[in-house]
């Protein structure tokens, strides 16, 4: 199985196969509207903007299972991002990332790439004493753990990186850059 093989919804109820980003660098990650991350929609839609003429690709999916940030319909939410950030990348149907309904995209990709930590710094100690109150075993499964987890994909399909909420922009930005 690759991640060619994988089909989603967009807002409108229209599938997606991401076979039709094959050959493209792509950022799948899951997003809120309601969250101290949400800020993270402001350097996606820079680096959907800059990349995607180059072959860069952003797969946003909404994800309400993270203390409730992600309240709305599809469309409000569309509404929002577009109004709030100026988002233009595609967004799918709000959806799990873990769990018993999580996307089958989101068992593979965690599969792929499990969790390795949030880094260092004040936003990084914020989220395992969050985490730990949530799930003491936090550390020890692949789950997505809150919102804005980042996986890049490069131009041959293969999941190169998975970056937590607390990585820098930067950083994820720099990943895609390289793989541009």
């Amino acid at each position: 199985m690759t991640i060619y093989d994988f089909t989603l919804t967009d807002g409108k109820g229209n599938e997606i196969p991401l076979s039709k980003f094959k050959g493209q660098v792509m950022l799948i990650v899951n997003t809120a509207t309601g969250c101290g991350f949400t800020p993270h929609y402001k350097p996606i839609e820079k680096m959907y903007t800059d990349f995607h003429d180059k072959g860069f690709e952003v797969i946003d999916i909404p994800c309400n299972q993270f203390m409730g940030q992600t309240p709305g319909t599809d469309d409000e939410i569309h509404e929002f991002c577009t109004l709030k950030y100026g988002t233009t990348f595609p967004q799918m149907k709000k959806s799990d990332v873990n769990g018993p309904n999580e996307l089958p995209l989101y068992t593979y990709l965690k599969s792929k790439i499990g969790f390795e930590g949030f880094g260092f710094g004040v936003k990084a100690a914020a989220m395992a004493m969050l985490l730990k109150k949530i799930d003491k075993d936090y550390k020890n499964n692949p789950d997505i753990k809150w919102n804005f987890t980042k996986f890049v994909i490069d131009r041959a399909g293969n999941v190169v990186a998975r970056f937590e909420p607390t990585a820098k922009m930067e950083d994820v930005r720099s990943c895609v850059e390289k793989l541009l």
